[in-house]
């Protein structure tokens, strides 16, 4: 398990294999709104089954790119803290892949963030995921 680059309102971890449940909430203080996205491998993708999805990134670009989006976000928000937990390896298919959440003074800002975040997670941060389908059987 990597985990590093913690600015003073934004934690990246990058955990091999499959996220674990949430073991205790988040908090930050003065948050008014907490938004939590949870990213699943999904089991079936354009009608083939999934046995898992395999990720790969390139460190340590991944998390330095993560953590900068995520304090631009702070800023252009006025957010309180945003946590990034994403995956590395293989996660098997109904298992978690990212964890993403933003603590802000009001749910909008989070919402709003919470958005950016993904779409620009998917556009500049070297992640890659390949499905690794199921052998269909006789």
């Amino acid at each position: 398990m990597y985990e590093g680059l913690t600015g003073m309102s934004v934690t990246i971890r990058m955990i091999e294999g499959p996220l674990p449940p949430t073991a205790s909430p988040w908090s930050l203080p003065g948050q008014g709104a907490l938004v939590t996205f949870e990213g699943i491998a999904r089991p079936i993708e354009n009608g083939r089954l999934i046995q898992a999805l395999e990720y790969e990134a390139y460190e340590p670009m991944a998390s330095k790119m993560l953590e900068r989006i995520g304090q631009q976000l702070v800023a252009e928000h006025g957010l309180i803290g945003i946590s990034v937990e994403h995956s590395v390896g293989r996660v098997p298919a109904g298992e978690r892949s990212l964890r993403l959440r933003v603590a802000s003074y009001h749910r909008k800002e989070a919402l709003t963030a919470m958005d950016r975040f993904i779409d620009r997670l998917k556009l500049d941060v070297p992640i890659w995921k390949a499905a690794v389908h199921e052998e269909p059987t006789d």
